[in-house]
């Protein structure tokens, strides 16, 4: 891969990983993916969410519940052979807001997770997260 195609799909995939973790569902994410653009992750609470589209919008959603909700990114790596970004960062956040399974609970959630986003041209085609909820869930007082 050259190193332009390289800073391309990096730069699109940060800003892609920004617009998702902070909320701004698919309107504000779509022009970084192929529009039938797949996801998966082993997490309970992610159960039936097979596209990138339904989970730039359960991203949204979790705003409610958590508006303070926020993500440092620990690192941020291209993997040029696989043409694949992954992103290792921790959300946080305190269940303040109405929503989510319980009301406020006020408890703080901080998450470790990783976003693996598999490219298509310039655009993400495949995103994984890895991600354990059920610790988050105990976290915010909703397990």
């Amino acid at each position: 891969m050259t190193a332009i195609k390289t800073m391309a799909i990096k730069t699109t995939a940060r800003e892609f990983f920004d617009a998702c973790e902070t909320g701004k569902g698919w309107v504000g994410c779509q022009q970084y993916c192929h529009p039938a653009a797949t996801f998966s992750a082993q997490a309970g609470a992610l159960a039936g969410v097979d596209t990138v589209q339904a989970y730039t919008e359960w991203m949204k959603g979790l705003f409610t519940p958590v508006p303070d909700g926020s993500y440092e990114v620990r690192s941020f790596a291209v993997d040029d052979d696989r043409n694949t970004v992954t992103a290792y960062a921790v959300f946080r956040g305190t269940h303040t807001g109405e929503g989510g399974p319980v009301p406020p609970t006020g408890k703080r959630v901080e998450a470790d997770y990783v976003y693996s986003m598999q490219f298509d041209g310039d655009r993400i085609r495949h995103l994984t997260k890895i991600w354990n909820d059920g610790i988050s869930m105990q976290q915010l007082g909703w397990a």
